[in-house]
């Protein structure tokens, strides 16, 4: 009877584990869909990363070294940006993804440079909550940390934007 159990023990695990990465690399694909949506100025890539209903902040230091929290008024005020044509490219490079998945809740962290074009603009990290919806999953939050200084960005991304 052991030498049954140990081997479907181990096929059971090693499908959960599958089942797990597979929904990692789902949540993944939605981050790089909005960042790269956001490189090539496509608002309905980045619109169909989000959920209906969604909430956005950025946490900074104003002129004071004070912290400060910014709420986004809307998801179309940051899709309008992005899809109003403009000659430079924005590239959010990123790293140091962590994902945590529960069910239907996913949490990403990572750390992430952007760039206009090839001219270094600020880093911080992305906080995004994610939710899975018949159709998939769909960030239905997402917080930033902005800063010009301590960035720690990885050679291969400077060397990108030289």
């Amino acid at each position: 009877m052991r030498n049954i159990i140990f081997p479907i023990l181990t096929l059971c695990l090693s499908f959960s584990c599958i089942a797990q990465s597979q929904e990692e690399v789902a949540v993944r694909d939605v981050i790089v869909r909005l960042f790269k949506g956001m490189e090539k100025g496509d608002s309905a890539m980045v619109h169909a990363a989000f959920a209906k209903d969604i909430t956005m902040a950025t946490i900074f230091r104003n002129k004071n070294n004070e912290p400060v929290i910014h709420h986004e008024s809307s998801l179309n005020d940051f899709l309008k940006a992005v899809g109003t044509p403009h000659e430079e490219v924005w590239y959010e490079e990123f790293w140091n993804l962590k994902i945590q998945i529960d069910g239907d809740l996913a949490q990403v962290w990572c750390d992430y440079a952007f760039y206009i074009d090839d001219t270094f603009s600020h880093c911080g990290v992305d906080a995004i909550h994610l939710h899975k919806q018949k159709d998939g999953w769909k960030i239905f939050h997402l917080a930033d940390t902005r800063r010009k200084q301590n960035c720690n960005i990885p050679q291969e991304i400077q060397d990108k934007h030289r």
